[in-house]
């Protein structure tokens, strides 16, 4: 029997998505989760294991201290935003439960293995990049220092295992169904992000991402650029389980990095989709042609995840976005034609970023008028090219704080001319210009009121208008700070 283990998301800040699938760590301005996919995939290869997904389900530091006294080894995914409270957590465990082992996974210690094992002594090893059979083996019994792609101490040194090659093989019986592990391990219900249908559930359908965009979180740290794909008839398959083991789920959605990256996979994939009925969703690059588009549609599809990012095309090629702006807009203009709905993100403070890069992005926002928008603030996560650059700049500020007291994004990059307190303050703008257009606000409360989800709407606009007026406190006292400091010194010059 394998070691009893326990594949832990855990508790950090109140509403904290930041880990096990999150590629932007941070509190949403409206609360959300998304699947811990990465974790499921280990967890349903051990006999006797658990996933605890502790933010979702509301399981506090304290009841994840009890439940880990119960298990012989701890898996635990870190997120960078999350690590300080994750080490503490990670601390308690062990003083609660002496003989468990523990393995932390995730980009941070994938980037910087050493700083982990030196900050958290009770850490026995950290795994980088993928890591599923990493904790595997380690739970089965084989040494450490047979393990690939770990990191741990002997005699007084960190030693870092060789590499190991990237996972090729995705179906089933190799690697598990997640939605499997979800039944057993996650209640469905609690799982909400604002413009999918609830309840939904989230799988993936391939891994990496072969796009080069430098800020980009997992393929640089995680997944790799590698990308790699289950076959068609193993996708079609789980999704036909899934069907079974939640009737009253009302969306799938593909959380891959680039799911319809490749056409003539994508459109056989759809013609296997199609008969099952499925609502479905993903993620898609801009680059998705209308033939490609359309067979989705036909297969269900209702909602794209669309990374725009900017408006401005010296932005897009400075972050290597492998797209423009004239390229976006017929993409946007093809989704509207054939009746999908996009949720569009956007993000303020990326290479070359000004006051006017920041317009350009507001005003091709509302052009494209599509369905929803996220705007997000641009964090440099160590391990990204976009970190690189912004260290050797010196562009990184506060110590690289990234999130405040409640895990909210804060503004930790700053270019000259571009003070933070002016990204923040244009996040807002960025809403207000967006969703209090006439069209844009009748196109929220209209849909509210025809699927009857008007608490939900109630609910989501409390959240996002009090972080908002948190959010003007900061950029008001970003602004007195930076006066007070610009100030001439009382007797100054006299």
């Amino acid at each position: 029997m394998p070691l009893k283990t326990l594949f832990l998301n855990p508790p950090s800040f109140e509403n904290f998505d930041g880990g096990a699938s999150s590629r932007w760590p941070a509190t949403r301005e409206i609360e959300s989760y998304w699947y811990p996919v990465w974790l499921a995939y280990p967890a349903g290869m051990l006999e006797g294991s658990r996933l605890l997904d502790a933010p979702p389900h509301h399981i506090s530091a304290e009841e994840t201290i009890e439940i880990a006294k119960g298990y012989d080894f701890l898996v635990l995914f870190t997120s960078t935003p999350g690590w300080t409270g994750d080490q503490k957590l990670a601390e308690a465990i062990k003083r609660g439960n002496p003989a468990i082992k523990i393995a932390f996974v995730g980009p941070p210690v994938t980037t910087s293995p050493e700083k982990a094992l030196n900050e958290c002594a009770v850490i026995d090893f950290v795994c980088r990049r993928e890591f599923d059979y990493s904790v595997v083996e380690f739970a089965n019994g084989m040494p450490l220092d047979e393990i690939l792609a770990i990191s741990y101490r002997k005699d007084g040194q960190i030693v870092h295992n060789p590499d190991r090659p990237q996972i090729e093989k995705l179906d089933k019986p190799d690697m598990p169904w997640v939605t499997d592990i979800y039944a057993r391990d996650l209640d469905v219900t609690k799982y909400n992000v604002p413009f999918l249908l609830h309840p939904y559930v989230s799988l993936y359908s391939t891994r990496g991402c072969p796009a080069q965009c430098t800020f980009c979180l997992w393929p640089q740290t995680l997944s790799g650029h590698a990308w790699r794909k289950r076959s068609t008839d193993d996708v079609a398959a789980e999704m036909a389980h899934a069907k079974k083991l939640f009737p009253h789920v009302k969306e799938f959605f593909f959380d891959d990095d680039t799911f319809n990256i490749q056409k003539a996979r994508t459109i056989e994939l759809c013609a296997k989709l199609k008969p099952l009925g499925l609502t479905w969703s993903c993620t898609s690059r801009v680059t998705t042609d209308r033939e490609t588009l359309k067979a989705m549609r036909e297969a269900g599809c209702r909602l794209l995840i669309v990374g725009f990012e900017s408006g401005d095309p010296q932005i897009l090629k400075n972050i290597k976005k492998g797209a423009t702006v004239e390229r976006a807009r017929d993409f946007a203009r093809d989704c509207h034609d054939l009746g999908l709905t996009i949720h569009g993100d956007f993000i303020l403070g990326l290479p070359g970023e000004t006051k006017e890069s920041i317009r350009n992005t507001i005003n091709f926002a509302k052009s494209l008028d599509v369905e929803t928008i996220q705007v997000s603030i641009a964090h440099a996560y160590p391990g990204t090219e976009f970190y690189d650059y912004a260290k050797e700049n010196g562009f990184i500020i506060n110590g690289g704080k990234m999130v405040d007291e409640g895990g909210h994004q804060l503004a930790h990059i700053e270019y000259p001319g571009l003070p933070t307190e002016y990204v923040l303050e244009m996040v807002h703008r960025f809403y207000d210009e967006y969703y209090f257009r006439p069209k844009a606000a009748w196109r929220v409360v209209s849909k509210a009121i025809v699927n009857r989800d008007v608490g939900r709407l109630y609910v989501e606009a409390k959240a996002f208008l009090k972080l908002r007026a948190e959010r003007n406190k900061m950029v008001k006292q970003g602004q007195r700070d930076r006066a007070a400091k610009s100030a001439p010194a009382v007797g100054a010059g006299v």
